[in-house]
């Protein structure tokens, strides 16, 4: 008999490795939708930590202890085996997070970002590994983001579906305020306990819960929320909602519409569609309730019903209007239009608030690394040109992604002329160097045009 070959996961041959172990808890979470999971503490093993630190990226900010990928990996396998021990006896303590604020997308607003130390990050990404096993048979389809192979793209093509098959003449385009703010700690564990007995993990998920922020010297409790910037936080984010939201929409809301109702959620980002306005006013008026039993909060400046769908287009047009409104999911303007051959359509451009504050972070951008040399900035003026494309190039919005490209070109030359001391950066000359270090145009859109073939 062959022997057991060796797992990529654990870094040595055995019987049962930990793949096959997180294989059959999937089996076992898939089959039993209520069993509880008593013994996973276990495959907290060194192989685990192994990939969890392949998983860390080498050029994420550090947390509070200044250690980076490439300083724990110079002796990784010694740090592996203390880290281990301490897992094993239940001496581990997260450190407290550093808080860094970003620039919120498409405001003059910043947010809070929570920066975990190395060391924090490589057991989340364990954790991680193991409750994905669990979670991603209880999730449902209408639930993308942060999951394995459910990008934003797929939740806009599932979206998309959904306006274009079903019956569908409302959206309730819902914000969450500070969502990952506002998480109930009690609530969360609660939620895990429906299907995690294990008590070792339950209580270093409540560690990291309770770990802290650092900001500017001074720690500060965290009595609620998970902080962004963990690898941890997205999943518990998953399976608050999870509870919160998606089984409670399918269970519940569902039936009591009269007409068809569907949901499409990606993290904290949720549309919900309707077939008659009734429905979408009484699902409206009863989130507001369900999220405040949940120490949550809908952002009502930004949450809207609003007419949407091939009957709103209609029914629009007889009332003398003359088209349905628009929304935004995930950075794409969503909007009513027809096919060549005169039948409903939906559109999509990139949201004019994200344009707007992507070519805001470009001329920051550019402003900063000016004097580079002009290869380097060409070269990292194409990357960011292709991730833009890789995002927003989706159908219909071929324009929108030359607007950004001619934009791009302008800051640039804007930004290149001042640097010129003694020689003028005229537009003629700039067009020369474009010639030999041509800026990238976009190549290709990604076909959210299934249900409407």
């Amino acid at each position: 008999m062959e022997p057991p070959a060796k797992d990529t996961l654990t870094g040595r041959r055995t019987g049962e490795t930990v793949r096959t172990k997180l294989a059959s808890i999937a089996q076992r979470a898939q089959r039993h939708k209520k069993a509880k999971f008593c013994s996973l503490a276990h495959l907290m093993s060194k192989g685990t930590l192994r990939e969890a630190f392949r998983r860390l990226s080498g050029t994420a900010a550090s947390g509070i202890d200044g250690e980076t990928k490439a300083s724990y990996g110079g002796n990784l396998e010694e740090n592996l085996r203390n880290l281990l021990e301490q897992l094993k006896e239940g001496s581990y303590r997260p450190t407290p997070v550093r808080r860094k604020f970003i620039p919120k997308a498409g405001s003059n607003k910043l947010r809070p970002l929570g920066i975990p130390v190395l060391e924090d990050k490589l057991v989340q990404n364990a954790l991680v590994i193991i409750l994905e096993s669990i979670y991603e048979q209880d999730f449902l389809e209408d639930s993308y983001g942060f999951r394995p192979g459910r990008s934003q793209h797929d939740a806009l093509k599932d979206l998309s579906r959904k306006i274009g098959t079903r019956k569908v003449g409302y959206i309730v385009d819902a914000d969450i305020r500070g969502y990952f703010d506002h998480v109930d700690h009690e609530w969360l564990l609660k939620m895990l306990q429906e299907r995690i007995s294990d008590s070792k993990i339950l209580k270093l998920i409540k560690r990291f819960l309770k770990a802290g922020v650092m900001e500017e010297g001074k720690l500060s409790k965290t009595e609620e929320g998970v902080p962004q910037g963990g690898s941890l936080s997205p999943l518990l984010g998953n399976i608050y909602l999870h509870y919160v939201l998606d089984l409670w929409f399918n269970k519940i809301i569902t039936k009591q519409c009269q007409g068809e109702a569907y949901l499409t959620r990606f993290a904290d980002d949720t549309v919900a569609c309707f077939q008659y306005q009734k429905d979408a006013e009484r699902f409206y008026e009863a989130l507001k309730k369900r999220l405040k039993k949940f120490n949550l909060e809908i952002a009502e400046e930004k949450t809207r019903i609003i007419e949407f769908g091939r009957y709103a287009q209609r029914d629009v047009q007889r009332r003398g209007g003359r088209k349905p409104e628009t929304f935004d999911f995930l950075g794409i303007t969503h909007y009513c239009g027809r096919s060549r051959k005169g039948r409903f359509k939906l559109r999509w451009k990139t949201a004019r608030k994200k344009f707007q504050a992507k070519l805001i972070e470009f001329n920051e951008w550019i402003k900063t690394n000016r004097n580079l040399p002009f290869k380097d900035i060409w070269k990292k003026v194409n990357a960011k040109l292709r991730g833009h494309y890789n995002y927003y190039g989706v159908s219909d919005n071929w324009q929108g992604l030359l607007e950004y490209r001619n934009q791009v070109e302008r800051i640039l030359y804007k930004w290149l002329k001042r640097r010129s001391q003694r020689t003028k950066l005229t537009w003629p000359r700039f067009n020369q160097m474009l010639e030999r270090y041509p800026l990238v145009r976009p190549k290709s859109l990604i076909n959210l045009n299934s249900a409407f073939v």
